[in-house]
């Protein structure tokens, strides 16, 4: 019996170690009226980094339609409308949803990246993290929200670790619309 306590506290203990290097944190997975016609609108950039918001979104679209979700639009901003450092205005974010209303999206995706960066030092980890909401278009509702925080080595590529992060962030929704 004591040797089974230890053996379960030291599988756990490694699990915990292994995933120290990433943090998520999700509301409950919405039933989702539908998985076609999606939008993903700008995610605002709240980095140092330029484009960080434009590169995530896109890769957003791109995680949800390997996923199961059949047609995913993204929203292309107007010249002027896009900043390479400040977020979004409030206008800005009020015209996409507007956009995501005229081509009949039942959800959109959007969102901020709050961190997308090599630190500093000598391994130069990428670091990325992400807050994402998953917006009922109607409504304007925010149906899910998640938010997830990445680190990865030194031989990590930023790309790379953003991609695992925005994968796993956004597995429900994947998972939900692969099992309709």
């Amino acid at each position: 019996m004591k040797s089974h306590v230890v053996k379960t506290l030291s599988i756990l203990s490694l699990s915990l170690g292994l995933a120290g290097c990433a943090s998520l944190d999700a509301s409950p997975t919405p039933v989702l009226l539908s998985t076609r016609d999606w939008a993903v609108l700008p995610l605002e950039n709240l980095t140092d980094t330029p484009m960080a918001g434009q590169r995530a979104a896109a890769l957003a679209a791109s995680v949800l339609a390997a996923g199961g979700v059949e047609n995913v639009q993204r929203y292309a901003a107007e010249s002027g409308e896009e900043n390479l450092f400040e977020p979004a205005s409030a206008d800005a974010r009020a015209k996409s949803l507007a956009w995501a209303r005229a081509e009949h999206a039942p959800y959109a995706l959007t969102g901020s990246v709050v961190e997308w960066r090599y630190k500093a030092g000598v391994d130069g980890e990428p670091v990325v993290g992400l807050t994402l909401q998953l917006i009922e278009v109607d409504s304007g509702k925010v149906v899910w929200s998640t938010s997830g925080h990445r680190e990865g080595w030194g031989n990590d590529s930023l790309a790379g670790i953003a991609t695992a992060l925005e994968r796993k962030l956004l597995v429900p929704l994947t998972d939900a619309a692969a099992h309709r």
